[in-house]
């Protein structure tokens, strides 16, 4: 099992380090992140259990680490949160299912034996 905690906090100072080379590039995740915000219309814990459906789908750690402990923090649940990752199961069944279509149309087209 991962540690999240110490990968998190190994994570940030990366990004930390990144965005002293590259701040104009930090500001603009940040700004993006937080775009939500002005207009909160969904609410943070919304938006964080959103982000961690995405998280899944992409495949993406940092984000999991990072999002996961907003999550909490705005006050989803474990139950909520397991309510948004089966949303992101079921997002990656249909990919998994839109793409099979393709398969069969680009198999369609070709030549039989």
């Amino acid at each position: 099992m991962m540690d999240w905690n110490g990968y998190r906090g190994e994570l940030l100072g990366r990004v930390g380090e990144f965005g002293k080379m590259s701040p104009d590039t930090i500001r603009g995740v940040v700004a993006l992140d937080t775009a939500g915000d002005k207009a909160n219309l969904l609410g943070a814990k919304t938006r964080e259990l959103i982000a961690l459906a995405v998280a899944v789908t992409t495949r993406c750690d940092g984000c999991i680490a990072v999002h996961s402990k907003a999550a909490l923090e705005h006050g989803a649940t474990r139950e909520e949160i397991a309510e948004a990752l089966g949303v992101a199961v079921a997002l990656n069944a249909g990919a998994a299912l839109t793409y099979s279509a393709r398969v069969l149309d680009a198999v369609a087209v070709l030549p039989q034996k």
